[in-house]
This record gives structure tokens, C-alpha cells and sequence, in this order.
């Protein structure tokens, strides 16, 4: 089978794909680099150096899937350029799945964020409830799922929506929650969070590769499904952390940031998905790295910051 992965040099994109050679997919990834390349050579692996915004100088003729991952990637990422962020979240992304189309591509799975329910006061967040998205980048995530579920009728359609995923990459970030309140207490025996009671779902990157993979191969209703499985406070985390790493917490009471999500994933476990790993996995994953002088802490790791130093790589 061939699948076309977008963004597949990323953070997700790059653990994706060799999962995705080793069960023996031909796979092809379409990436700009803007955070640089890690994927090995391989026999099975095709990787094309373009901004998805060109799509259809591709021949898609014989893809079976195309898992949709490009895209700028989180609030203050979309907050740099918010109209950077509407194009590639929703109008490249209609682009690509018309192009799909066009060359019968059977199955399209797109990366959306369990952010587009907005702040939700009900404890289980399942797919049926009212999205109410508060940022640019939730509300270019939105109206991508609806653009593209519009095309249902011409192509099996997986809407995805993550938790705050966690866990170790090569092409690692180190500004996600998790990966961040730990790297903060592996370096400096300290972790500095903002107000604490804001509720994440989360899901190791190891498991959101397996959820993906599921969907290329579970012949199962097209729709959208959560994908997250431990609903934590922030403050929570921290101290998850503590039990490994000895380090103080440092809570800044007054913060601006409200966002708090929860996530329902009984959908998908009713398909049969188990998951495999844990936050707990990854802060021990994360610790191991760090104690073996493996995890380092490049400039693009924090891709906030990296855009903003290097604002002429990520141009509309």
C-alpha cells in the first residue's frame, strides 16, 4: 500500500513514518523542512522537499491514504501569522483533498486538534458536543474538518483530534507541556507553571502513530474521533514529574491563558485501540535520553521562538 505523508518530517510526522515502513507501507512524505529532516533512507521511503501549498505538482495516481499532518501547529505558533495559519490549515488542505480526489485516493486522515471543543465544563468531551474553538488556530482547525467532511461522499474521511501530545522524537519539541515542564526539571531542578488548573488531555506520540495506522487498515465508519486518554491538570503533571525528577514547582498564580480541555476517547476504544504508553512513559522516556546525553536542546525544538528568529522560512 502507498500512503502520502504531509508534514511528515515533523515532530509527529517523523516518528510516523517509520512506524508506518515497518509495517510495511510504502511511503511516501511531502515536507518543507522548516524544522529540518531526521528521516533514515529507505528502501520503502520517498521524500519530496515542497511546501504543501503546491500539491498538485505531485502525481497522486496510485496513493491508497494520505495522512494530512502539515499544518501550523499550535496557538502561538498561529498567533505569529494568523493568515499563514488559515492558509495552511484550511485552504491548502481543501486543495490537497480536491487533488486526492481527483486521483481516487481512497482514505484521507487528517490531523485536527482536540482543542476545537473550546473550554468545556462536561468531564467526558466526546465528538458529539457543540465545538466552541476560542483561538485562530482551534477555529482554523474547525472550519478545516468541515471543508474537507464536505468531500464525504467522494472519499473515507478520518477526522483526528489529538490531545497535547508527549514524548520523545528525533525531531523532538520541547514546547509542549509534558516535554516541557520535564526538560525544565531535568536542567534546571525547577518547573515554572502558569496558574495549574488548567486541565489537558494527553497521548503519547507513540500511541497517536498507532491511532493513525489503525485508521489506514480498520475498515470502520469515516468521522471524526478523539484521540486522548489521560485528562490531567498542569499542577498534576508537575508533580508526575516530581516522583522521577527531584525539582521544585514554581506556580505563578496569575496567568492568561484559560484554556482548559478534556477529552472523551471511548469511541475510538471501541474500535479495539488500546493505548500502550502514558505520560508517566514519557517522562521516564524523556529522564533515560537525558541521563544518556541523547536529548539535546536545539533552537527548533521550541518552534515559537525558532519562527520568530527565523520569520523568512515561514513566509505566505
Amino acid at each position: 500500500m502507498k500512503i502520502l505523508v504531509t508534514g511528515g518530517c515533523g515532530y509527529i510526522g517523523t516518528n510516523l513514518v517509520k512506524m508506518l515502513i515497518n509495517v510495511g507501507y510504502e511511503v511516501t512524505v511531502l515536507d518543507k523542512f522548516w524544522f529540518g529532516n531526521k528521516l533514515k533512507k529507505n528502501k520503502k521511503l520517498k521524500v519530496i522537499k515542497l511546501n504543501i501549498k503546491d500539491i498538485e505538482k505531485v502525481n497522486l495516481k496510485n496513493f491508497n491514504t494520505i495522512i494530512h499532518l502539515a499544518n501550523i501547529a499550535n496557538d502561538p505558533s498561529a498567533e505569529l501569522d494568523p493568515k499563514l495559519t488559515w492558509e495552511t490549515n484550511v485552504l491548502y488542505t481543501k486543495n490537497l483533498i480536491e487533488h486526492a480526489i481527483k486521483h481516487k485516493v481512497k482514505k484521507f486522515i487528517f490531523a485536527s486538534s482536540g482543542s476545537v471543543y473550546g473550554i468545556k465544563k462536561e468531564k467526558k468531551v466526546t465528538e458529539d458536543l457543540k465545538l466552541v474553538p476560542i483561538t485562530d488556530y482551534n477555529k482554523s482547525k474547525m472550519i478545516a474538518e468541515r471543508v474537507i467532511m464536505s468531500y464525504s461522499q467522494d472519499i473515507k474521511i478520518f477526522c483526528i483530534r489529538p490531545a497535547t501530545v508527549c514524548g520523545y522524537s528525533e525531531n523532538m519539541r520541547l514546547d509542549v507541556a509534558v516535554n516541557l515542564l520535564t526538560y525544565q526539571a531535568l536542567s534546571q531542578k525547577k518547573i515554572k507553571i502558569l496558574g495549574g488548573n488548567q486541565i489537558r488531555p494527553n497521548i503519547h506520540i507513540l500511541d497517536l502513530c498507532r491511532v493513525f495506522i489503525l485508521f489506514t487498515k480498520k475498515n470502520c465508519k469515516p468521522g471524526c474521533y478523539n484521540a486522548g486518554f489521560e485528562n490531567l491538570k498542569i499542577i498534576d503533571i508537575a508533580k508526575k514529574i516530581r516522583k522521577y525528577i527531584p525539582s521544585k514547582i514554581n506556580i505563578i498564580k496569575k496567568t492568561n491563558d484559560p484554556r482548559s480541555y478534556r477529552q472523551d476517547s471511548s469511541k475510538l476504544l471501541n474500535l479495539g485501540f488500546k493505548p500502550k504508553y502514558s505520560v508517566e512513559y514519557a517522562i521516564n522516556e524523556l529522564l533515560k535520553l537525558y541521563k544518556n546525553k541523547k536529548l539535546k536542546n536545539l533552537k527548533n525544538y521550541y518552534r515559537v521562538s525558532y519562527m520568530k528568529k527565523n520569520s523568512n522560512l515561514f513566509t505566505s
